[in-house]
Protein backbone atom coordinates (compact mmCIF):
# COMPACT_ATOMS: atom_id res chain seq x y z
CA UNK A 1 0.00 0.00 0.00
CA UNK A 2 1.50 3.68 -1.22
CA UNK A 3 2.93 5.42 1.81
CA UNK A 4 1.00 8.48 3.56
CA UNK A 5 3.58 11.08 4.14
CA UNK A 6 1.90 14.02 7.37
CA UNK A 7 3.06 16.96 8.38
CA UNK A 8 0.79 19.33 10.81
CA UNK A 9 2.15 22.95 12.69
CA UNK A 10 -0.11 23.67 15.24
CA UNK A 11 -0.54 27.12 16.34
CA UNK A 12 -0.11 27.66 20.06
CA UNK A 13 -3.11 30.05 20.05
CA UNK A 14 -5.65 27.81 18.59
CA UNK A 15 -5.29 23.61 18.53
CA UNK A 16 -8.03 21.93 16.70
CA UNK A 17 -10.98 20.04 18.67
CA UNK A 18 -10.04 16.34 19.16
CA UNK A 19 -12.99 15.25 16.95
CA UNK A 20 -12.23 18.04 14.46
CA UNK A 21 -8.66 15.90 13.95
CA UNK A 22 -10.16 12.70 14.06
CA UNK A 23 -12.42 13.97 10.84
CA UNK A 24 -9.21 15.52 9.28
CA UNK A 25 -7.10 12.48 10.02
CA UNK A 26 -9.75 9.97 8.47
CA UNK A 27 -10.09 11.80 5.12
CA UNK A 28 -6.32 12.09 4.82
CA UNK A 29 -6.03 7.54 5.10
CA UNK A 30 -8.52 7.99 2.32
CA UNK A 31 -6.59 9.95 0.18
CA UNK A 32 -2.99 7.97 0.89
CA UNK A 33 -5.21 4.98 -0.35
CA UNK A 34 -5.73 6.30 -3.46
CA UNK A 35 -2.57 8.30 -4.19
CA UNK A 36 1.29 7.81 -3.90
CA UNK A 37 1.71 11.10 -2.87
CA UNK A 38 1.68 12.47 0.76
CA UNK A 39 -0.94 15.24 2.01
CA UNK A 40 0.41 17.54 4.46
CA UNK A 41 -1.47 19.47 6.49
CA UNK A 42 -0.85 22.54 8.98
CA UNK A 43 -2.80 24.47 11.24
CA UNK A 44 -2.21 28.41 12.27
CA UNK A 45 -4.53 31.04 12.64
CA UNK A 46 -7.80 29.02 12.55
CA UNK A 47 -7.24 28.10 9.10
CA UNK A 48 -5.68 24.91 7.64
CA UNK A 49 -3.31 25.01 5.52
CA UNK A 50 -2.78 21.98 2.64
CA UNK A 51 -0.08 20.96 0.51
CA UNK A 52 1.17 17.80 -0.98
CA UNK A 53 4.33 16.13 -0.30
CA UNK A 54 5.91 13.65 -3.07
CA UNK A 55 8.60 11.57 -1.10
CA UNK A 56 8.46 13.93 1.52
CA UNK A 57 9.04 16.96 -0.83
CA UNK A 58 6.96 20.42 -0.43
CA UNK A 59 4.69 20.78 -3.70
CA UNK A 60 4.58 24.38 -2.98
CA UNK A 61 0.60 24.87 -2.43
CA UNK A 62 0.77 26.75 0.13
CA UNK A 63 -2.39 28.59 1.85
CA UNK A 64 -0.85 31.29 2.37
CA UNK A 65 -0.21 32.12 -1.25
CA UNK A 66 -3.36 31.07 -2.65
CA UNK A 67 -6.34 33.26 -3.07
CA UNK A 68 -9.25 32.76 -0.76
CA UNK A 69 -11.50 30.78 -3.57
CA UNK A 70 -8.86 28.42 -4.02
CA UNK A 71 -8.00 28.41 -0.48
CA UNK A 72 -11.41 27.42 0.01
CA UNK A 73 -11.31 24.40 -2.28
CA UNK A 74 -8.21 23.24 -1.10
CA UNK A 75 -8.89 23.45 2.58
CA UNK A 76 -11.68 25.34 5.57
CA UNK A 77 -12.24 26.44 8.51
CA UNK A 78 -10.76 23.92 11.66
CA UNK A 79 -13.93 22.27 12.93
CA UNK A 80 -15.86 19.22 13.11
CA UNK A 81 -17.44 20.53 9.60
CA UNK A 82 -14.13 21.11 7.97
CA UNK A 83 -13.96 19.83 4.44
CA UNK A 84 -11.84 18.89 2.12
CA UNK A 85 -12.27 19.54 -2.03
CA UNK A 86 -13.52 16.04 -4.11
CA UNK A 87 -11.13 16.83 -6.74
CA UNK A 88 -8.05 16.53 -3.85
CA UNK A 89 -9.69 13.54 -2.27
CA UNK A 90 -10.30 11.65 -5.57
CA UNK A 91 -7.16 12.75 -7.24
CA UNK A 92 -5.67 9.96 -8.70
CA UNK A 93 -1.73 10.27 -9.09
CA UNK A 94 0.33 8.23 -11.79
CA UNK A 95 2.31 5.63 -9.45
CA UNK A 96 6.54 5.50 -9.89
CA UNK A 97 7.34 2.65 -12.04
CA UNK A 98 10.83 1.29 -10.65
CA UNK A 99 13.33 0.75 -13.85
CA UNK A 100 14.13 -2.85 -14.65
CA UNK A 101 17.89 -3.31 -14.74
CA UNK A 102 20.42 -6.21 -15.19
CA UNK A 103 23.49 -6.18 -14.31
CA UNK A 104 23.44 -2.94 -13.96
CA UNK A 105 22.15 -2.17 -17.65
CA UNK A 106 18.70 -0.33 -18.38
CA UNK A 107 16.04 -2.48 -19.62
CA UNK A 108 13.87 -0.29 -20.37
CA UNK A 109 16.12 1.36 -23.16
CA UNK A 110 17.41 -1.17 -25.20
CA UNK A 111 18.53 -0.51 -28.82
CA UNK A 112 19.72 -2.16 -31.96
CA UNK A 113 22.56 -3.86 -32.60
CA UNK A 114 23.78 -1.57 -35.02
CA UNK A 115 23.03 1.38 -32.88
CA UNK A 116 25.34 0.07 -29.92
CA UNK A 117 28.66 -0.72 -33.50
CA UNK A 118 32.10 0.34 -32.73
CA UNK A 119 33.05 2.51 -35.59
CA UNK A 120 35.48 -0.43 -36.99
CA UNK A 121 32.17 -2.99 -36.56
CA UNK A 122 30.88 -4.60 -40.01
CA UNK A 123 27.56 -6.58 -40.91
CA UNK A 124 26.95 -9.49 -43.34
CA UNK A 125 23.33 -10.63 -43.68
CA UNK A 126 23.07 -13.95 -43.84
CA UNK A 127 19.54 -15.80 -44.07
CA UNK A 128 18.38 -13.31 -42.72
CA UNK A 129 20.47 -12.88 -39.90
CA UNK A 130 23.10 -9.58 -39.55
CA UNK A 131 26.37 -10.97 -38.52
CA UNK A 132 28.59 -8.66 -36.37
CA UNK A 133 32.04 -8.59 -37.17
CA UNK A 134 35.39 -7.51 -37.05
CA UNK A 135 38.80 -7.88 -39.75
CA UNK A 136 42.28 -7.05 -38.66
CA UNK A 137 44.60 -6.77 -41.70
CA UNK A 138 48.23 -7.18 -41.21
CA UNK A 139 48.95 -4.33 -43.34
CA UNK A 140 46.52 -2.20 -41.37
CA UNK A 141 48.62 1.23 -40.08
CA UNK A 142 46.49 0.42 -37.06
CA UNK A 143 48.82 -2.37 -35.86
CA UNK A 144 51.73 -0.51 -34.28
CA UNK A 145 53.27 -1.32 -31.00
CA UNK A 146 51.33 -4.35 -30.34
CA UNK A 147 52.79 -5.94 -33.30
CA UNK A 148 56.25 -6.39 -31.63
CA UNK A 149 54.36 -8.37 -28.97
CA UNK A 150 54.25 -11.24 -31.68
CA UNK A 151 57.20 -10.90 -33.51
CA UNK A 152 59.34 -10.35 -30.65
CA UNK A 153 62.63 -12.30 -31.21
CA UNK A 154 61.65 -13.93 -34.29
CA UNK A 155 63.47 -12.16 -36.99
CA UNK A 156 65.02 -15.20 -38.07
CA UNK A 157 62.06 -17.23 -38.10
CA UNK A 158 60.72 -18.34 -41.30
CA UNK A 159 57.25 -17.19 -40.21
CA UNK A 160 58.37 -13.93 -39.51
CA UNK A 161 57.56 -10.72 -41.01
CA UNK A 162 59.36 -10.81 -44.24
CA UNK A 163 58.21 -14.78 -44.37
CA UNK A 164 54.64 -15.13 -42.81
CA UNK A 165 52.31 -17.47 -43.32
CA UNK A 166 49.51 -15.58 -45.40
CA UNK A 167 46.51 -18.22 -44.16
CA UNK A 168 43.73 -16.03 -42.31
CA UNK A 169 42.18 -17.26 -39.45
CA UNK A 170 38.97 -17.12 -38.17
CA UNK A 171 37.67 -16.35 -34.05
CA UNK A 172 34.85 -18.42 -32.75
CA UNK A 173 34.28 -16.97 -29.45
CA UNK A 174 33.08 -19.21 -26.44
CA UNK A 175 29.43 -19.01 -24.43
CA UNK A 176 28.61 -15.86 -23.32
CA UNK A 177 31.26 -13.82 -25.30
CA UNK A 178 31.49 -11.60 -28.60
CA UNK A 179 34.39 -9.95 -30.70
CA UNK A 180 35.44 -8.30 -27.59
CA UNK A 181 37.18 -11.02 -25.99
CA UNK A 182 39.82 -11.03 -28.95
CA UNK A 183 40.57 -7.39 -29.02
CA UNK A 184 43.64 -7.79 -26.80
CA UNK A 185 44.69 -10.36 -29.33
CA UNK A 186 43.80 -10.11 -32.87
CA UNK A 187 45.90 -7.10 -34.37
CA UNK A 188 49.27 -9.35 -32.75
CA UNK A 189 47.51 -12.43 -34.58
CA UNK A 190 47.27 -10.39 -37.73
CA UNK A 191 50.83 -9.73 -38.08
CA UNK A 192 52.13 -13.39 -36.92
CA UNK A 193 50.14 -15.15 -39.69
CA UNK A 194 50.22 -12.28 -41.99
CA UNK A 195 46.69 -12.23 -43.11
CA UNK A 196 42.91 -10.76 -42.33
CA UNK A 197 41.87 -11.97 -39.15
CA UNK A 198 37.80 -12.15 -38.59
CA UNK A 199 36.15 -12.85 -35.60
CA UNK A 200 32.25 -12.66 -35.87
CA UNK A 201 29.30 -12.86 -33.18
CA UNK A 202 27.25 -16.08 -33.03
CA UNK A 203 23.70 -15.28 -33.15
CA UNK A 204 22.16 -14.73 -29.52
CA UNK A 205 25.48 -12.95 -28.73
CA UNK A 206 27.65 -9.81 -28.86
CA UNK A 207 25.98 -7.28 -31.61
CA UNK A 208 24.77 -10.07 -34.32
CA UNK A 209 20.77 -9.57 -34.96
CA UNK A 210 18.07 -11.56 -32.69
CA UNK A 211 15.42 -12.93 -35.01
CA UNK A 212 12.55 -14.43 -34.34
CA UNK A 213 13.24 -18.25 -35.16
CA UNK A 214 9.68 -19.76 -35.72
CA UNK A 215 8.49 -22.72 -33.51
CA UNK A 216 7.85 -25.50 -35.62
CA UNK A 217 10.72 -27.33 -36.78
CA UNK A 218 11.52 -27.14 -40.51
CA UNK A 219 11.49 -30.52 -42.22
CA UNK A 220 14.22 -29.56 -44.77
CA UNK A 221 17.26 -29.52 -42.78
CA UNK A 222 19.38 -29.97 -45.67
CA UNK A 223 18.34 -26.07 -46.70
CA UNK A 224 19.98 -23.21 -44.94
CA UNK A 225 16.58 -21.05 -45.11
CA UNK A 226 15.30 -22.71 -43.02
CA UNK A 227 17.98 -23.86 -40.09
CA UNK A 228 17.86 -22.67 -37.00
CA UNK A 229 19.81 -19.40 -36.42
CA UNK A 230 21.09 -20.45 -33.56
CA UNK A 231 22.01 -24.05 -33.85
CA UNK A 232 25.10 -25.05 -34.38
CA UNK A 233 24.69 -26.48 -37.54
CA UNK A 234 23.74 -22.15 -38.70
CA UNK A 235 26.82 -21.10 -37.12
CA UNK A 236 29.01 -23.90 -39.28
CA UNK A 237 27.83 -22.49 -41.89
CA UNK A 238 28.37 -19.10 -41.05
CA UNK A 239 31.89 -20.15 -40.46
CA UNK A 240 32.22 -21.61 -43.98
CA UNK A 241 30.62 -18.89 -45.55
CA UNK A 242 33.67 -15.86 -43.89
CA UNK A 243 35.79 -18.36 -45.56
CA UNK A 244 34.34 -17.29 -48.65
CA UNK A 245 34.01 -13.29 -47.89
CA UNK A 246 37.93 -13.49 -47.28
CA UNK A 247 38.84 -15.14 -50.65
CA UNK A 248 40.41 -17.91 -48.95
CA UNK A 249 40.60 -21.81 -50.00
CA UNK A 250 41.77 -22.54 -46.31
CA UNK A 251 42.11 -20.78 -43.02
CA UNK A 252 42.98 -20.92 -39.85
CA UNK A 253 39.95 -22.14 -37.34
CA UNK A 254 40.85 -20.44 -33.70
CA UNK A 255 37.71 -20.99 -31.05
CA UNK A 256 37.52 -20.51 -27.36
CA UNK A 257 35.49 -22.70 -25.06
CA UNK A 258 32.19 -23.63 -26.51
CA UNK A 259 33.56 -22.02 -29.88
CA UNK A 260 35.91 -24.78 -30.20
CA UNK A 261 32.67 -26.99 -31.16
CA UNK A 262 31.86 -24.76 -33.85
CA UNK A 263 35.84 -25.24 -34.83
CA UNK A 264 35.82 -28.78 -34.86
CA UNK A 265 32.47 -29.35 -36.55
CA UNK A 266 33.40 -26.80 -39.54
CA UNK A 267 36.30 -29.09 -39.95
CA UNK A 268 34.18 -32.40 -40.35
CA UNK A 269 32.04 -30.83 -42.22
CA UNK A 270 34.95 -29.51 -45.02
CA UNK A 271 38.04 -30.67 -43.64
CA UNK A 272 39.82 -29.76 -46.97
CA UNK A 273 39.53 -25.95 -45.82
CA UNK A 274 40.86 -25.80 -42.65
CA UNK A 275 44.08 -25.27 -42.42
CA UNK A 276 44.80 -25.88 -38.45
CA UNK A 277 42.33 -26.22 -35.31
CA UNK A 278 43.25 -24.32 -32.57
CA UNK A 279 41.46 -24.87 -29.27
CA UNK A 280 41.52 -22.69 -25.86
CA UNK A 281 39.85 -23.93 -22.60
CA UNK A 282 38.07 -26.31 -24.97
CA UNK A 283 34.74 -26.97 -23.77
CA UNK A 284 34.44 -30.59 -25.30
CA UNK A 285 34.26 -33.52 -23.41
CA UNK A 286 37.33 -35.83 -24.13
CA UNK A 287 36.56 -39.48 -24.14
CA UNK A 288 37.26 -41.42 -21.58
CA UNK A 289 38.17 -44.94 -23.14
CA UNK A 290 38.14 -46.35 -26.65
CA UNK A 291 35.16 -48.01 -27.68
CA UNK A 292 37.75 -50.48 -29.99
CA UNK A 293 37.72 -53.16 -27.26
CA UNK A 294 34.13 -53.49 -26.61
CA UNK A 295 33.39 -53.63 -30.42
CA UNK A 296 36.21 -56.77 -30.40
CA UNK A 297 34.17 -58.53 -27.87
CA UNK A 298 31.02 -57.96 -29.53
CA UNK A 299 32.32 -59.62 -32.51
CA UNK A 300 33.84 -62.41 -31.76
CA UNK A 301 30.83 -62.99 -29.56
CA UNK A 302 28.82 -63.16 -33.08
CA UNK A 303 31.58 -65.44 -34.42
CA UNK A 304 31.19 -67.97 -31.76
CA UNK A 305 27.49 -68.00 -32.66
CA UNK A 306 27.48 -68.33 -36.16
CA UNK A 307 29.53 -71.41 -35.97
CA UNK A 308 27.67 -72.79 -33.55
CA UNK A 309 26.44 -75.75 -36.10
CA UNK A 310 29.87 -76.44 -36.73
CA UNK A 311 30.29 -76.77 -33.10
CA UNK A 312 27.44 -78.67 -32.41
CA UNK A 313 27.22 -81.26 -35.18
CA UNK A 314 25.90 -84.56 -34.52
CA UNK A 315 24.43 -83.14 -31.23
CA UNK A 316 20.82 -83.15 -31.72
CA UNK A 317 20.30 -81.48 -27.91
CA UNK A 318 22.69 -78.24 -28.33
CA UNK A 319 20.93 -77.60 -32.04
CA UNK A 320 17.88 -77.24 -30.02
CA UNK A 321 19.35 -75.38 -28.08
CA UNK A 322 20.67 -73.06 -30.42
CA UNK A 323 17.27 -72.02 -31.85
CA UNK A 324 15.93 -71.58 -29.01
CA UNK A 325 18.96 -69.44 -28.70
CA UNK A 326 17.95 -67.92 -32.07
CA UNK A 327 14.42 -67.02 -31.04
CA UNK A 328 15.97 -65.21 -27.87
CA UNK A 329 17.78 -63.31 -29.91
CA UNK A 330 14.73 -62.13 -32.16
CA UNK A 331 12.80 -61.01 -29.01
CA UNK A 332 15.58 -59.34 -27.71
CA UNK A 333 15.56 -57.21 -31.28
CA UNK A 334 12.15 -56.32 -30.84
CA UNK A 335 11.73 -55.50 -27.12
CA UNK A 336 15.12 -53.58 -28.01
CA UNK A 337 12.92 -52.03 -30.91
CA UNK A 338 9.77 -51.20 -28.92
CA UNK A 339 11.80 -49.11 -25.99
CA UNK A 340 13.60 -47.23 -28.43
CA UNK A 341 10.31 -46.39 -30.28
CA UNK A 342 9.14 -45.62 -26.43
CA UNK A 343 12.22 -43.56 -25.49
CA UNK A 344 11.71 -41.60 -28.78
CA UNK A 345 7.97 -40.86 -27.65
CA UNK A 346 8.90 -40.03 -24.61
CA UNK A 347 12.13 -37.40 -26.08
CA UNK A 348 9.64 -35.89 -28.47
CA UNK A 349 7.42 -34.96 -25.80
CA UNK A 350 10.58 -34.09 -23.57
CA UNK A 351 11.56 -31.54 -26.27
CA UNK A 352 8.01 -30.10 -26.75
CA UNK A 353 7.68 -29.30 -22.75
CA UNK A 354 11.31 -28.49 -22.45
CA UNK A 355 10.68 -26.16 -25.50
CA UNK A 356 7.35 -24.55 -24.47
CA UNK A 357 9.03 -23.93 -20.53
CA UNK A 358 11.96 -22.27 -22.14
CA UNK A 359 9.95 -19.85 -24.57
CA UNK A 360 7.30 -18.76 -20.87
CA UNK A 361 7.73 -15.65 -19.63
CA UNK A 362 8.58 -17.21 -16.35
CA UNK A 363 11.73 -18.55 -18.57
CA UNK A 364 12.64 -14.96 -19.60
CA UNK A 365 12.25 -13.39 -15.73
CA UNK A 366 14.54 -16.43 -15.07
CA UNK A 367 17.15 -15.86 -17.24
CA UNK A 368 17.05 -12.31 -16.20
CA UNK A 369 17.50 -12.91 -12.92
CA UNK A 370 20.06 -15.30 -13.11
CA UNK A 371 22.36 -12.55 -15.32
CA UNK A 372 21.92 -9.96 -12.43
CA UNK A 373 23.05 -12.28 -9.95
CA UNK A 374 25.70 -14.29 -11.34
CA UNK A 375 26.28 -12.60 -14.65
CA UNK A 376 29.05 -9.93 -13.64
CA UNK A 377 30.17 -12.58 -10.82
CA UNK A 378 31.28 -15.21 -13.38
CA UNK A 379 32.84 -12.89 -15.84
CA UNK A 380 35.29 -12.34 -13.18
CA UNK A 381 35.50 -16.04 -12.12
CA UNK A 382 36.71 -16.94 -15.38
CA UNK A 383 40.23 -15.26 -14.70
CA UNK A 384 42.51 -16.73 -12.55
CA UNK A 385 43.00 -13.25 -10.78
CA UNK A 386 40.29 -11.23 -10.90
CA UNK A 387 41.73 -8.34 -10.01
CA UNK A 388 42.72 -8.27 -13.79
CA UNK A 389 39.02 -7.85 -14.98
CA UNK A 390 38.66 -4.58 -15.34
CA UNK A 391 35.66 -2.43 -15.75
CA UNK A 392 36.56 -1.99 -19.17
CA UNK A 393 35.93 -5.76 -19.30
CA UNK A 394 33.29 -6.17 -17.61
CA UNK A 395 31.53 -3.44 -19.74
CA UNK A 396 33.03 -5.15 -22.43
CA UNK A 397 30.88 -8.57 -21.78
CA UNK A 398 27.26 -6.41 -20.38
CA UNK A 399 27.47 -4.92 -23.60
CA UNK A 400 25.23 -7.01 -25.50
CA UNK A 401 22.18 -6.88 -22.71
CA UNK A 402 21.68 -3.47 -24.40
CA UNK A 403 20.19 -5.03 -27.61
CA UNK A 404 16.48 -5.85 -28.02
CA UNK A 405 15.30 -9.15 -27.55
CA UNK A 406 18.72 -10.24 -25.67
CA UNK A 407 17.30 -12.95 -23.43
CA UNK A 408 14.76 -14.39 -25.54
CA UNK A 409 17.48 -15.22 -27.91
CA UNK A 410 19.50 -16.67 -25.25
CA UNK A 411 16.67 -19.29 -24.57
CA UNK A 412 16.52 -20.30 -28.54
CA UNK A 413 20.06 -20.77 -28.19
CA UNK A 414 19.69 -22.87 -25.03
CA UNK A 415 16.71 -24.81 -26.62
CA UNK A 416 18.48 -25.21 -29.76
CA UNK A 417 21.28 -26.66 -27.51
CA UNK A 418 19.62 -28.77 -25.48
CA UNK A 419 16.61 -29.78 -28.18
CA UNK A 420 18.81 -30.41 -31.33
CA UNK A 421 18.07 -32.35 -33.95
CA UNK A 422 19.87 -31.72 -37.40
CA UNK A 423 22.90 -33.50 -35.36
CA UNK A 424 21.19 -36.64 -33.64
CA UNK A 425 21.70 -39.00 -36.45
CA UNK A 426 25.64 -38.07 -36.49
CA UNK A 427 28.47 -39.33 -34.54
CA UNK A 428 29.24 -37.58 -31.36
CA UNK A 429 32.48 -35.51 -31.81
CA UNK A 430 34.13 -37.43 -28.80
CA UNK A 431 34.14 -40.71 -31.17
CA UNK A 432 35.68 -38.60 -33.92
CA UNK A 433 38.42 -36.74 -32.54
CA UNK A 434 40.89 -39.31 -33.97
CA UNK A 435 39.60 -38.91 -37.17
CA UNK A 436 41.38 -35.55 -37.31
CA UNK A 437 44.33 -35.03 -39.27
CA UNK A 438 44.99 -31.10 -39.45
CA UNK A 439 47.34 -29.66 -36.94
CA UNK A 440 45.81 -28.99 -33.82
CA UNK A 441 47.11 -26.95 -30.85
CA UNK A 442 45.34 -27.00 -27.13
CA UNK A 443 45.72 -24.43 -25.05
CA UNK A 444 44.61 -24.46 -21.40
CA UNK A 445 45.06 -22.50 -17.90
CA UNK A 446 46.49 -24.43 -15.14
CA UNK A 447 43.37 -22.66 -12.90
CA UNK A 448 40.91 -22.69 -14.97
CA UNK A 449 37.55 -23.42 -12.71
CA UNK A 450 35.00 -23.87 -16.02
CA UNK A 451 36.83 -26.25 -17.98
CA UNK A 452 39.77 -28.47 -16.24
CA UNK A 453 42.82 -28.74 -17.51
CA UNK A 454 42.77 -32.51 -16.82
CA UNK A 455 40.13 -32.70 -19.60
CA UNK A 456 42.21 -30.67 -22.22
CA UNK A 457 44.90 -33.24 -21.18
CA UNK A 458 42.88 -36.07 -22.03
CA UNK A 459 41.69 -34.18 -25.55
CA UNK A 460 44.99 -33.97 -26.33
CA UNK A 461 45.54 -37.69 -26.16
CA UNK A 462 42.38 -38.49 -28.11
CA UNK A 463 43.39 -36.26 -30.61
CA UNK A 464 46.27 -38.01 -32.61
CA UNK A 465 48.91 -35.68 -33.07
CA UNK A 466 48.14 -32.30 -31.27
CA UNK A 467 49.85 -30.31 -29.15
CA UNK A 468 48.68 -29.28 -25.25
CA UNK A 469 50.08 -25.80 -24.28
CA UNK A 470 49.37 -25.08 -20.26
CA UNK A 471 49.63 -21.98 -19.49
CA UNK A 472 50.61 -21.21 -15.35
CA UNK A 473 48.60 -19.19 -13.35
CA UNK A 474 45.65 -18.38 -15.85
CA UNK A 475 42.16 -19.68 -15.38
CA UNK A 476 39.27 -19.56 -18.41
CA UNK A 477 40.38 -16.95 -20.99
CA UNK A 478 44.32 -17.30 -21.92
CA UNK A 479 43.98 -15.13 -24.64
CA UNK A 480 42.56 -12.32 -21.92
CA UNK A 481 44.64 -12.98 -18.99
CA UNK A 482 48.08 -14.05 -20.20
CA UNK A 483 47.45 -12.25 -23.84
CA UNK A 484 51.55 -12.48 -24.36
CA UNK A 485 52.11 -16.27 -22.87
CA UNK A 486 49.02 -17.14 -25.44
CA UNK A 487 50.57 -15.64 -28.57
CA UNK A 488 53.68 -17.20 -27.88
CA UNK A 489 52.33 -20.57 -27.82
CA UNK A 490 50.49 -19.89 -31.05
CA UNK A 491 53.62 -18.60 -32.91
CA UNK A 492 56.01 -22.30 -31.77
CA UNK A 493 52.82 -24.11 -32.69
CA UNK A 494 52.60 -22.29 -36.68
CA UNK A 495 55.90 -22.30 -37.03
CA UNK A 496 56.36 -26.34 -36.17
CA UNK A 497 53.58 -27.34 -37.66
CA UNK A 498 54.22 -25.24 -41.16
CA UNK A 499 57.64 -25.65 -41.50
CA UNK A 500 57.22 -29.95 -41.35
CA UNK A 501 54.64 -29.48 -43.68
CA UNK A 502 56.37 -27.46 -46.69
CA UNK A 503 59.51 -29.45 -45.40
CA UNK A 504 57.27 -32.92 -46.33
CA UNK A 505 56.17 -30.38 -49.36
CA UNK A 506 59.88 -30.44 -50.48
CA UNK A 507 60.85 -33.99 -50.03
CA UNK A 508 57.83 -35.17 -52.07
CA UNK A 509 58.37 -32.81 -54.48
CA UNK A 510 62.27 -34.06 -55.09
Amino acid sequence: MPSLSLGFVFSTALRPPDNGRRSLLSRLASVGKKSSQGLGVGFSGGRVTTFLVHHGVDSGLHSANMRPETRRKVGGTIGPDAEFSEELLTAKVRPMQRRRTVAGIDQDELLEPSLLADPDSCFYEFNGVHIHHKICNAEDDQVGDLVDISVQGEASNSHSRDGRLGLPMILLHGFGASVFSWSRVMKPLASLVGSKILAFDRPAFGLTSRVHYPHKPSSTLVSSAHLNPYSMAFSVLVTLCFMNLLMADKAILLGHSAGCLVAVEAYFQAPERVAALILVAPAIVAPLVSSNPKKESSTERENVFNNRDSVTNGLNFYRFCAFLFEIYLQVKRAIIWMIKGLMNLISYAYKKLLSAILRSHLAIFLVRLIIDRFGVAAVRNAWYDANKATEHDVNGYTKPLRVKGWDKALLEFTIAMLVHTETEQKTAIKNRLSDITCPVLIITGDNDRLVPAWNAKRLSQAIPGSQLEVIKDCGHLPHEEQAEEFLSAVRTFLSRAFSIQSHDVNTAAA
